[in-house]
Protein backbone atom coordinates (compact mmCIF):
# COMPACT_ATOMS: atom_id res chain seq x y z
CA UNK A 1 0.00 0.00 0.00
CA UNK A 2 1.17 3.53 -0.11
CA UNK A 3 4.02 4.67 1.66
CA UNK A 4 2.51 7.52 3.61
CA UNK A 5 -0.20 5.13 4.50
CA UNK A 6 -3.36 6.83 6.62
CA UNK A 7 -2.41 10.05 4.89
CA UNK A 8 -4.15 9.97 2.16
CA UNK A 9 -8.20 9.88 0.63
CA UNK A 10 -8.89 8.30 -3.22
CA UNK A 11 -12.36 9.49 -4.15
CA UNK A 12 -14.75 9.61 -7.17
CA UNK A 13 -17.95 11.24 -7.34
CA UNK A 14 -20.57 9.68 -10.48
CA UNK A 15 -23.85 10.75 -11.24
CA UNK A 16 -26.67 8.33 -11.65
CA UNK A 17 -29.99 9.01 -13.32
CA UNK A 18 -33.54 7.14 -12.37
CA UNK A 19 -35.55 5.14 -15.22
CA UNK A 20 -39.13 4.71 -15.41
CA UNK A 21 -40.52 1.05 -16.60
CA UNK A 22 -42.77 0.69 -19.60
CA UNK A 23 -43.25 -2.62 -19.68
CA UNK A 24 -42.75 -3.13 -15.67
CA UNK A 25 -40.87 -5.47 -13.23
CA UNK A 26 -42.96 -6.67 -10.77
CA UNK A 27 -42.41 -9.79 -8.69
CA UNK A 28 -39.12 -12.14 -7.83
CA UNK A 29 -38.38 -15.73 -8.47
CA UNK A 30 -35.70 -15.06 -6.09
CA UNK A 31 -35.44 -12.31 -3.06
CA UNK A 32 -32.13 -12.63 -1.92
CA UNK A 33 -30.17 -12.60 -5.76
CA UNK A 34 -33.44 -10.16 -6.73
CA UNK A 35 -33.90 -12.19 -10.05
CA UNK A 36 -37.40 -11.23 -11.48
CA UNK A 37 -40.31 -12.68 -12.74
CA UNK A 38 -40.55 -11.41 -16.03
CA UNK A 39 -37.98 -9.15 -18.53
CA UNK A 40 -39.09 -5.67 -18.35
CA UNK A 41 -38.14 -2.08 -20.41
CA UNK A 42 -37.31 1.55 -19.28
CA UNK A 43 -37.08 4.72 -20.29
CA UNK A 44 -33.66 6.73 -18.82
CA UNK A 45 -34.93 10.30 -17.67
CA UNK A 46 -32.25 13.14 -17.86
CA UNK A 47 -29.96 13.39 -15.01
CA UNK A 48 -30.08 16.60 -15.42
CA UNK A 49 -33.52 16.62 -13.68
CA UNK A 50 -33.94 13.43 -11.96
CA UNK A 51 -30.52 11.83 -10.53
CA UNK A 52 -28.31 10.75 -7.52
CA UNK A 53 -25.44 12.01 -7.01
CA UNK A 54 -22.56 9.95 -5.12
CA UNK A 55 -19.15 10.46 -3.96
CA UNK A 56 -17.11 7.43 -2.46
CA UNK A 57 -13.97 7.40 -0.83
CA UNK A 58 -11.44 4.90 0.63
CA UNK A 59 -8.43 5.41 2.83
CA UNK A 60 -6.50 3.78 5.56
CA UNK A 61 -7.84 6.17 8.11
CA UNK A 62 -11.54 4.90 7.88
CA UNK A 63 -11.93 2.48 10.71
CA UNK A 64 -15.15 1.00 9.10
CA UNK A 65 -17.86 1.77 6.30
CA UNK A 66 -20.23 4.59 6.42
CA UNK A 67 -22.43 6.23 4.16
CA UNK A 68 -24.84 9.43 4.44
CA UNK A 69 -27.96 9.59 2.19
CA UNK A 70 -29.16 13.24 1.61
CA UNK A 71 -27.16 14.35 4.21
CA UNK A 72 -27.70 11.24 7.28
CA UNK A 73 -25.64 8.93 7.78
CA UNK A 74 -27.43 5.42 7.25
CA UNK A 75 -26.95 2.17 7.66
CA UNK A 76 -24.85 0.00 5.99
CA UNK A 77 -25.82 -3.65 7.64
CA UNK A 78 -28.66 -4.12 5.48
CA UNK A 79 -27.76 -7.22 2.85
CA UNK A 80 -28.88 -5.17 -0.26
CA UNK A 81 -25.34 -3.38 0.73
CA UNK A 82 -23.47 -5.66 2.25
CA UNK A 83 -24.38 -7.86 -1.39
CA UNK A 84 -22.81 -4.99 -3.72
CA UNK A 85 -19.70 -4.07 -1.56
CA UNK A 86 -19.08 -7.74 -2.12
CA UNK A 87 -19.32 -8.17 -5.14
CA UNK A 88 -17.50 -5.05 -6.17
CA UNK A 89 -14.63 -5.46 -3.58
CA UNK A 90 -14.38 -9.32 -4.83
CA UNK A 91 -13.46 -8.14 -8.65
CA UNK A 92 -11.38 -4.75 -7.69
CA UNK A 93 -8.05 -5.11 -8.91
CA UNK A 94 -4.63 -3.22 -8.90
CA UNK A 95 -4.70 0.69 -8.79
CA UNK A 96 -1.88 3.06 -8.28
CA UNK A 97 -1.63 6.68 -8.75
CA UNK A 98 1.80 7.84 -8.88
CA UNK A 99 1.28 11.51 -8.41
CA UNK A 100 -0.51 10.86 -4.57
CA UNK A 101 2.26 7.95 -3.94
CA UNK A 102 -0.79 5.51 -4.01
CA UNK A 103 -0.60 2.20 -4.64
CA UNK A 104 -3.60 -0.14 -4.01
CA UNK A 105 -3.00 -4.19 -4.60
CA UNK A 106 -6.02 -6.13 -5.29
CA UNK A 107 -5.59 -7.98 -1.84
CA UNK A 108 -5.52 -4.58 -0.26
CA UNK A 109 -8.80 -3.85 -0.99
CA UNK A 110 -10.41 -5.87 1.40
CA UNK A 111 -8.78 -4.26 3.90
CA UNK A 112 -9.60 -1.17 3.27
CA UNK A 113 -13.35 0.89 4.19
CA UNK A 114 -15.36 2.93 2.31
CA UNK A 115 -17.08 6.21 3.34
CA UNK A 116 -19.85 6.75 0.59
CA UNK A 117 -21.99 10.01 0.35
CA UNK A 118 -25.29 9.76 -1.96
CA UNK A 119 -27.65 12.53 -2.79
CA UNK A 120 -31.09 12.66 -4.57
CA UNK A 121 -32.24 15.54 -6.41
CA UNK A 122 -35.80 14.32 -6.24
CA UNK A 123 -37.90 12.51 -3.07
CA UNK A 124 -36.67 9.53 -2.10
CA UNK A 125 -39.05 6.38 -1.56
CA UNK A 126 -42.13 8.24 -2.87
CA UNK A 127 -42.04 5.94 -6.07
CA UNK A 128 -40.13 8.01 -8.64
CA UNK A 129 -37.19 4.96 -8.56
CA UNK A 130 -35.23 6.58 -6.49
CA UNK A 131 -33.26 3.28 -5.12
CA UNK A 132 -32.68 2.51 -8.60
CA UNK A 133 -30.98 5.82 -9.16
CA UNK A 134 -29.04 5.27 -5.86
CA UNK A 135 -28.04 1.83 -6.04
CA UNK A 136 -27.00 2.38 -9.81
CA UNK A 137 -24.76 5.28 -8.69
CA UNK A 138 -23.22 3.39 -5.75
CA UNK A 139 -22.02 0.54 -7.79
CA UNK A 140 -20.83 2.33 -10.88
CA UNK A 141 -18.82 4.98 -8.46
CA UNK A 142 -17.44 1.85 -6.34
CA UNK A 143 -16.47 -0.12 -10.02
CA UNK A 144 -14.59 3.44 -10.72
CA UNK A 145 -13.22 3.61 -7.42
CA UNK A 146 -11.56 0.54 -7.59
CA UNK A 147 -10.65 0.00 -10.81
CA UNK A 148 -12.84 -2.70 -12.22
CA UNK A 149 -12.84 -4.63 -15.51
CA UNK A 150 -16.37 -4.96 -15.87
CA UNK A 151 -18.73 -3.85 -18.71
CA UNK A 152 -21.80 -1.61 -18.16
CA UNK A 153 -23.57 -4.89 -18.21
CA UNK A 154 -21.94 -6.58 -15.99
CA UNK A 155 -21.77 -3.81 -13.41
CA UNK A 156 -26.17 -4.10 -13.69
CA UNK A 157 -25.77 -7.35 -12.28
CA UNK A 158 -24.39 -6.18 -9.20
CA UNK A 159 -26.44 -3.10 -9.39
CA UNK A 160 -29.72 -5.99 -9.36
CA UNK A 161 -29.08 -7.28 -6.02
CA UNK A 162 -29.65 -3.59 -4.48
CA UNK A 163 -32.08 -3.05 -6.15
CA UNK A 164 -33.56 -4.80 -9.16
CA UNK A 165 -34.39 -1.46 -11.42
CA UNK A 166 -31.02 -0.27 -10.69
CA UNK A 167 -29.77 -2.30 -13.31
CA UNK A 168 -31.62 -0.45 -15.90
CA UNK A 169 -30.06 2.72 -14.58
CA UNK A 170 -26.50 2.02 -15.72
CA UNK A 171 -27.45 2.97 -19.42
CA UNK A 172 -29.00 5.74 -21.20
CA UNK A 173 -32.11 5.68 -23.41
CA UNK A 174 -33.86 2.75 -23.46
CA UNK A 175 -32.91 -0.58 -21.68
CA UNK A 176 -33.92 -4.01 -21.05
CA UNK A 177 -33.73 -6.03 -18.07
CA UNK A 178 -33.35 -9.78 -18.98
CA UNK A 179 -34.64 -11.82 -16.65
CA UNK A 180 -32.18 -14.48 -17.32
CA UNK A 181 -32.13 -18.20 -16.53
CA UNK A 182 -29.48 -18.90 -14.65
CA UNK A 183 -30.54 -19.58 -10.87
CA UNK A 184 -27.55 -17.94 -10.00
CA UNK A 185 -28.43 -14.97 -11.81
CA UNK A 186 -25.04 -14.54 -13.69
CA UNK A 187 -27.52 -13.86 -16.91
CA UNK A 188 -30.03 -11.60 -15.53
CA UNK A 189 -28.75 -8.46 -16.40
CA UNK A 190 -29.55 -4.96 -18.03
CA UNK A 191 -28.74 -4.06 -21.97
CA UNK A 192 -29.31 -1.06 -23.83
CA UNK A 193 -31.81 -1.27 -26.92
CA UNK A 194 -31.53 2.45 -28.16
CA UNK A 195 -29.75 5.35 -26.79
CA UNK A 196 -31.27 8.87 -25.66
CA UNK A 197 -30.54 10.34 -29.14
CA UNK A 198 -32.59 7.79 -30.85
CA UNK A 199 -36.19 9.01 -30.07
CA UNK A 200 -35.74 12.19 -28.94
CA UNK A 201 -39.06 13.72 -29.75
CA UNK A 202 -40.29 12.52 -26.83
CA UNK A 203 -41.01 14.97 -23.82
CA UNK A 204 -41.75 13.15 -20.36
CA UNK A 205 -43.72 15.38 -17.95
CA UNK A 206 -44.50 13.59 -14.43
CA UNK A 207 -46.53 14.92 -11.66
CA UNK A 208 -45.80 14.68 -8.52
CA UNK A 209 -49.11 13.65 -6.59
CA UNK A 210 -47.18 12.82 -3.42
CA UNK A 211 -43.48 13.08 -2.40
CA UNK A 212 -44.57 10.96 0.58
CA UNK A 213 -42.77 7.72 1.68
CA UNK A 214 -45.71 5.04 -0.01
CA UNK A 215 -47.64 2.52 2.63
CA UNK A 216 -46.46 -0.40 1.15
CA UNK A 217 -42.69 -1.19 -0.12
CA UNK A 218 -42.00 -2.65 -3.36
CA UNK A 219 -40.31 -5.20 -1.82
CA UNK A 220 -42.97 -6.53 0.53
CA UNK A 221 -45.70 -5.55 -2.37
CA UNK A 222 -43.80 -7.68 -4.36
CA UNK A 223 -43.60 -10.78 -2.05
CA UNK A 224 -47.28 -10.62 -1.52
CA UNK A 225 -48.30 -10.29 -5.11
CA UNK A 226 -45.99 -13.60 -5.81
CA UNK A 227 -47.20 -15.33 -3.19
CA UNK A 228 -51.47 -14.38 -3.61
CA UNK A 229 -51.95 -13.15 -7.06
CA UNK A 230 -52.96 -15.62 -9.60
CA UNK A 231 -53.02 -12.91 -12.28
CA UNK A 232 -49.37 -12.00 -12.10
CA UNK A 233 -48.63 -15.68 -12.58
CA UNK A 234 -50.83 -15.55 -16.14
CA UNK A 235 -48.98 -11.93 -16.53
CA UNK A 236 -44.96 -12.78 -16.15
CA UNK A 237 -45.80 -15.93 -18.07
CA UNK A 238 -48.50 -15.33 -21.12
CA UNK A 239 -48.79 -11.56 -21.40
CA UNK A 240 -45.28 -9.97 -20.93
CA UNK A 241 -43.15 -11.95 -23.38
CA UNK A 242 -45.02 -10.55 -26.14
CA UNK A 243 -45.51 -6.90 -24.94
CA UNK A 244 -41.53 -7.41 -24.60
CA UNK A 245 -41.15 -8.03 -28.15
CA UNK A 246 -43.61 -5.88 -29.35
CA UNK A 247 -41.99 -2.97 -27.23
CA UNK A 248 -38.67 -3.28 -28.45
CA UNK A 249 -40.53 -3.29 -32.04
CA UNK A 250 -42.46 -0.21 -30.70
CA UNK A 251 -38.64 1.75 -29.43
CA UNK A 252 -36.79 0.49 -32.89
CA UNK A 253 -39.60 1.99 -35.17
CA UNK A 254 -40.20 4.59 -33.38
CA UNK A 255 -43.73 4.06 -33.03
CA UNK A 256 -45.95 6.35 -30.76
CA UNK A 257 -49.12 4.51 -31.48
CA UNK A 258 -47.93 1.36 -30.41
CA UNK A 259 -45.38 2.29 -27.45
CA UNK A 260 -48.41 4.50 -25.60
CA UNK A 261 -51.17 1.43 -25.84
CA UNK A 262 -48.28 -0.92 -24.39
CA UNK A 263 -47.31 1.41 -22.17
CA UNK A 264 -50.61 2.19 -20.72
CA UNK A 265 -52.04 -1.31 -20.71
CA UNK A 266 -49.01 -2.90 -18.89
CA UNK A 267 -48.83 0.04 -16.47
CA UNK A 268 -52.87 -0.72 -15.80
CA UNK A 269 -52.31 -4.26 -15.41
CA UNK A 270 -49.37 -4.05 -13.37
CA UNK A 271 -51.95 -1.60 -11.21
CA UNK A 272 -54.73 -4.80 -11.28
CA UNK A 273 -52.45 -7.09 -10.28
CA UNK A 274 -51.56 -4.82 -6.94
CA UNK A 275 -55.54 -5.06 -6.41
CA UNK A 276 -55.60 -8.67 -7.03
CA UNK A 277 -53.11 -9.19 -4.63
CA UNK A 278 -53.90 -10.02 -0.81
CA UNK A 279 -54.93 -7.88 0.97
CA UNK A 280 -54.76 -5.30 -1.99
CA UNK A 281 -52.42 -3.11 -2.61
CA UNK A 282 -53.38 0.82 -3.62
CA UNK A 283 -50.58 2.85 -5.17
CA UNK A 284 -52.34 5.25 -6.78
CA UNK A 285 -55.07 7.53 -5.47
CA UNK A 286 -57.98 9.29 -6.53
CA UNK A 287 -55.50 12.46 -8.86
CA UNK A 288 -54.01 9.77 -10.14
CA UNK A 289 -57.02 8.10 -12.06
CA UNK A 290 -58.53 11.84 -12.64
CA UNK A 291 -55.05 11.66 -14.79
CA UNK A 292 -55.60 8.53 -16.25
CA UNK A 293 -59.11 9.46 -17.45
CA UNK A 294 -57.68 13.17 -18.42
CA UNK A 295 -55.19 11.27 -21.27
CA UNK A 296 -57.65 8.56 -22.06
CA UNK A 297 -59.85 10.92 -23.09
CA UNK A 298 -57.42 13.29 -25.15
CA UNK A 299 -56.15 10.45 -26.54
CA UNK A 300 -59.96 9.12 -27.96
CA UNK A 301 -60.78 12.69 -29.08
CA UNK A 302 -57.17 12.79 -31.53
CA UNK A 303 -57.84 9.08 -33.05
CA UNK A 304 -54.42 8.16 -31.93
CA UNK A 305 -52.10 8.75 -29.23
CA UNK A 306 -50.63 11.50 -28.23
CA UNK A 307 -49.52 10.80 -24.64
CA UNK A 308 -48.91 7.85 -23.05
CA UNK A 309 -49.18 7.19 -18.86
CA UNK A 310 -47.60 4.70 -16.44
CA UNK A 311 -47.79 4.61 -12.74
CA UNK A 312 -44.75 3.00 -10.66
CA UNK A 313 -45.67 2.05 -6.92
CA UNK A 314 -46.93 4.79 -5.57
CA UNK A 315 -49.44 7.32 -7.32
CA UNK A 316 -47.11 9.59 -9.97
CA UNK A 317 -48.22 9.53 -13.18
CA UNK A 318 -45.22 9.60 -15.71
CA UNK A 319 -46.20 10.98 -18.82
CA UNK A 320 -44.99 11.11 -22.07
CA UNK A 321 -45.66 13.02 -25.04
CA UNK A 322 -45.25 11.85 -28.69
CA UNK A 323 -43.37 15.18 -29.18
CA UNK A 324 -42.66 19.01 -27.65
CA UNK A 325 -45.67 20.49 -29.42
CA UNK A 326 -47.65 17.21 -27.44
CA UNK A 327 -46.23 18.26 -24.40
CA UNK A 328 -47.45 21.71 -24.21
CA UNK A 329 -50.51 21.16 -25.05
CA UNK A 330 -50.39 18.25 -21.95
CA UNK A 331 -48.64 20.74 -19.97
CA UNK A 332 -51.74 23.29 -20.38
CA UNK A 333 -54.17 20.59 -19.66
CA UNK A 334 -52.45 19.64 -16.47
CA UNK A 335 -52.36 23.20 -14.99
CA UNK A 336 -56.08 23.95 -16.35
CA UNK A 337 -57.23 20.86 -14.26
CA UNK A 338 -54.58 21.01 -11.64
CA UNK A 339 -53.63 24.37 -11.07
CA UNK A 340 -51.17 25.50 -7.84
CA UNK A 341 -52.36 27.09 -4.73
CA UNK A 342 -52.36 30.88 -5.15
CA UNK A 343 -49.39 31.19 -2.96
CA UNK A 344 -47.60 28.80 -4.96
CA UNK A 345 -44.59 30.59 -7.05
CA UNK A 346 -45.15 28.49 -10.76
CA UNK A 347 -41.43 28.25 -10.73
CA UNK A 348 -41.44 26.17 -8.08
CA UNK A 349 -44.45 23.94 -9.15
CA UNK A 350 -43.16 23.43 -12.77
CA UNK A 351 -39.38 22.06 -12.34
CA UNK A 352 -36.90 20.56 -14.92
CA UNK A 353 -36.98 21.71 -18.33
CA UNK A 354 -39.08 25.11 -17.83
CA UNK A 355 -38.93 26.09 -21.50
CA UNK A 356 -41.87 23.96 -22.25
CA UNK A 357 -43.78 26.42 -19.96
CA UNK A 358 -42.48 29.15 -21.99
CA UNK A 359 -43.50 27.28 -25.15
CA UNK A 360 -47.12 27.24 -23.76
CA UNK A 361 -46.89 31.07 -23.04
CA UNK A 362 -47.73 30.50 -19.64
CA UNK A 363 -45.15 33.20 -18.03
CA UNK A 364 -47.31 33.30 -14.21
CA UNK A 365 -50.56 32.77 -12.64
CA UNK A 366 -52.52 35.25 -14.03
CA UNK A 367 -52.07 33.06 -17.61
CA UNK A 368 -52.58 29.71 -15.50
CA UNK A 369 -55.68 31.17 -14.58
CA UNK A 370 -56.66 31.98 -18.54
CA UNK A 371 -56.36 28.51 -19.68
CA UNK A 372 -59.35 27.57 -21.45
CA UNK A 373 -60.60 24.35 -20.65
CA UNK A 374 -59.57 21.57 -23.55
CA UNK A 375 -62.44 20.63 -25.93
CA UNK A 376 -62.28 17.06 -25.15
CA UNK A 377 -63.94 18.16 -21.82
CA UNK A 378 -68.12 18.75 -22.26
CA UNK A 379 -68.77 19.12 -18.64
CA UNK A 380 -69.66 22.90 -18.37
CA UNK A 381 -67.94 23.98 -15.89
CA UNK A 382 -65.00 21.72 -15.80
CA UNK A 383 -63.96 20.78 -12.09
CA UNK A 384 -60.81 21.75 -11.39
CA UNK A 385 -58.46 20.62 -8.75
CA UNK A 386 -56.40 23.18 -7.04
CA UNK A 387 -53.47 21.33 -4.48
CA UNK A 388 -54.02 17.90 -5.68
CA UNK A 389 -50.73 17.93 -7.53
CA UNK A 390 -47.01 19.06 -5.47
CA UNK A 391 -45.14 20.27 -8.57
CA UNK A 392 -44.39 18.94 -12.13
CA UNK A 393 -41.12 17.71 -13.74
CA UNK A 394 -40.50 18.10 -17.33
CA UNK A 395 -37.87 15.38 -18.54
CA UNK A 396 -37.13 13.90 -21.60
CA UNK A 397 -35.06 10.82 -22.24
CA UNK A 398 -31.73 10.84 -20.67
CA UNK A 399 -28.09 9.37 -20.38
CA UNK A 400 -26.22 6.96 -18.32
CA UNK A 401 -24.06 7.16 -15.57
CA UNK A 402 -21.14 9.55 -15.72
CA UNK A 403 -18.07 10.73 -13.31
CA UNK A 404 -17.91 13.86 -12.23
CA UNK A 405 -14.09 15.35 -12.81
CA UNK A 406 -15.45 18.93 -10.40
CA UNK A 407 -14.29 18.28 -7.41
CA UNK A 408 -16.54 20.96 -5.87
CA UNK A 409 -19.41 18.76 -7.50
CA UNK A 410 -17.94 15.94 -4.91
CA UNK A 411 -19.99 15.06 -1.46
CA UNK A 412 -17.09 14.36 0.30
CA UNK A 413 -14.18 16.31 1.73
CA UNK A 414 -11.13 15.33 0.09
CA UNK A 415 -8.96 16.08 2.47
CA UNK A 416 -10.88 13.92 5.25
CA UNK A 417 -13.27 11.81 3.67
CA UNK A 418 -16.31 13.21 5.78
CA UNK A 419 -19.58 14.80 4.38
CA UNK A 420 -18.52 18.29 3.26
Amino acid sequence: MAEQSGNWVLMVTAQTPTNIAVIKYWGKRDETLILPVNDSISVTLDPDHLCTTTTVAVSPSFDHDRMWLNDKEISLSGGRFQNCLREIRNRACNFEDQQKGIKIEKKDWEKLHVHIASYNNFPTAAGLASSAAGFACLVFSLAKLMNLREDQSQLSAIARQGSGSACRSLFGGFVKWIMGKDEKGSDSLAVQLADEEHWNDLVIIIAVVSSRQKETSSTSGMRESVETSLLLQHRAKEVVPKRILQMEEAIKNRDFSSFAQLACADSNQFHAVCLDTSPPIFYMNDTSHRIISYVEKWNRSEGSPQVAYTFDAGPNAVMIARNRKVATQLLQRLLFFFPPNSDTDLNSYVLGDKSILHDAGIEGMKDVEALPPPPEINTVPAQKYQGDVSYFICTRPGRGPVLLSDESKALLNPETGMPK
